[in-house]
């Protein structure tokens, strides 16, 4: 542990999914708009559609609402697939988007044999908040938020789609008008 999270001002996750190492960053990353809870956990005055972290340093981690719409959440600082993540959270105490705020969302991807990783999170810098610290580390530490979060991942990962083989091709005799493909 590091002296920023004994002071608190560092929310500390672990979780462990059985799927390999490249999957898990990828669902992280490119399939965040399917886990992410978007209806409780957006910024913008319009309905939400989708969460979206652009694939390269200085990409933007923002929403996307239903008109269009996009509001700014952060920037990708630390792109290194599919080892390692991290991006800067600028939404304020008040959930409004403050580009001068910064705290930074550091996400490593271990891989722990064929098959599984295990994901640390940390959400550091939050003595950047001020007065409000206290109060953001403890929204930031519950079920509201990253543990609740990140369990929306794990399901996400859980839920992986099957690739089902494709259907074997027979040979059609004119009489026969259809298969069961």
């Amino acid at each position: 542990m590091n002296g920023d999270a004994e002071l608190g001002t560092t929310i500390h996750k672990e979780i462990l999914v059985e799927v390999d190492q490249r999957r898990a960053f990828e669902v992280f990353t490119a399939e965040i708009g399917h886990w992410w809870p978007l209806l409780t956990h957006h910024i913008g005055a319009a309905t939400p559609d989708v969460a979206i972290i652009e694939p390269f340093v200085n990409g933007r981690w923002f929403e996307r609402a239903m008109d269009g719409s996009e509001c700014d959440w952060g920037r990708v600082v630390v792109w290194d697939p599919p080892r390692h993540l991290v991006l800067t959270w600028c939404i304020n105490s008040r959930w409004k988007f403050d580009a001068t705020l910064g705290t930074e969302v550091d996400v490593t991807f271990l891989s722990e044999g064929l098959g599984r990783t295990r994901i640390i999170l940390e959400h550091r810098h939050l003595d950047r908040y001020g007065a409000d610290a206290d109060k953001m580390r403890g929204i930031f530490d519950s079920e509201g938020g990253w543990t609740g979060i990140l369990h929306k991942y794990v399901s996400r990962v859980a839920s992986r789609s099957f690739d089902a083989p494709p259907c074997p091709r027979y040979q059609i005799q004119e009489s026969t008008a259809h298969s069961e493909c």
